[in-house]
């Protein structure tokens, strides 16, 4: 059985300062990938925060019809907010537990959207810690940053 995995990371330089997202998608079949696609972007300035959450919400939206998924994600922030914080968040009109405006609330709401299609698994694994598809979404997300940093 063909299993999709969605490797994403965000970067800045300077946070905020130029920024850049990177996906890596991997079809597998048991340990053989049968497809691999890369997606990467960024901007010339943002946060380390808005990066990463563009990384889940691009590799969601790059799905041309619903699909089972893992997302593998080294953003705390991204897990978290999409798999907790979010529920609340809804629920008190984006606002926070102490009422303040939710911060980039205008991607979290793409993001439910974006997850709202398919079936997510959400999957957290530590950064720069050797593992190779991180390690891979990383350098994307540097190639994503690289045409803003020069400016």
């Amino acid at each position: 059985m063909t299993e999709l995995f969605a490797y994403t990371d965000g970067a800045c330089s300077g946070n905020p300062g130029p920024g850049g997202w990177g996906v890596l998608m991997l079809a597998r079949d048991g340990e053989t990938v049968v497809k691999e696609r890369t997606l990467r972007g960024g901007e010339p300035l943002t946060t380390n925060n808005r990066m990463e959450l563009l990384a889940a919400i691009s590799a969601l939206e790059a799905l041309a019809r619903a699909a089972e998924i893992t997302v593998v994600t080294d953003s705390a922030y991204v897990k978290n907010g999409v798999t907790t914080w979010i529920h609340g968040w809804k629920k008190n009109g984006w606002k926070t537990a102490d009422r303040k405006p939710v911060k980039n609330d205008d991607l979290w709401k793409r993001l439910d959207e974006a997850q709202a299609r398919h079936k997510v698994t959400w999957r957290w694994i530590k950064g720069h810690a050797g593992h190779a598809e991180n390690e891979r979404a990383d350098e994307l997300a540097r190639e994503g940053m690289a045409p803003f940093k020069s400016r």
